[in-house]
């Protein structure tokens, strides 16, 4: 039995069939204008971190089959600068599901509007996604079914990063209510 499923509550998916990595994978293309642009002349960080978090609910909701809000953004990296006239592709997969959430991953990469050499890849991004009813309240999502290896790599490494999520959100806490208990206010 893998991580994943003991993190699962068997009877709770009785009736939700697995969806299988590639059913909800997409990709985002946006040209880059001057519109997007910060002081420097390259592309703001907040317009590819739009581009990220779109992409990435569009890959929670085709999974979940329905609504998905943001839960977190566990790490964005900016690998390269993203220019004027970039053709920008942002790659979207679900790595990892739980009862009601979905860890999303995300690459994004950057081409020459104008000329045949490959897209770099310029960032990376992993979001928490938590599937949602019509009344805002948590609804379960179907299991991810990775198809390659590199899917069930990509599984794993996301149970990592929850793991370290649930640690360090349990340590603050822990910290907040011993520094409340010595009569510290925050």
């Amino acid at each position: 039995m893998t991580d994943q499923a003991m993190d699962r509550d068997p009877d709770m998916d009785a009736d939700i069939p697995g969806k299988p990595t590639s059913a909800s994978r997409t990709t985002l293309s946006h040209i880059m204008t001057h519109n997007d642009t910060n002081l420097l002349g390259t592309v703001h960080g907040g317009v590819i971190m739009k581009l990220v978090d779109d992409a990435a609910g569009a890959v929670a909701g085709r999974h979940s089959g329905g609504p998905a809000v943001t839960a977190s953004m566990d790490e964005m990296a900016f690998l390269e600068p993203v220019r004027v006239g970039d053709l920008v592709h942002v790659k979207a997969q679900v790595n990892w599901t739980g009862r009601t959430s979905m860890e999303v991953g995300v690459r994004v990469l950057a081409e020459r509007w104008n000329e045949s050499a490959p897209a770099t890849q310029v960032g990376s991004a992993y979001l928490v996604f938590a599937a949602v009813d019509a009344d805002g309240k948590p609804r379960r999502v179907p299991p991810v079914i990775p198809e390659t290896d590199r899917d069930r790599r990509r599984c794993q490494e996301a149970q990592i990063r929850r793991t370290h999520r649930l640690a360090r959100r349990r340590a603050i806490r822990e910290l907040r209510e011993r520094r409340a208990a010595e009569g510290f206010e925050d």
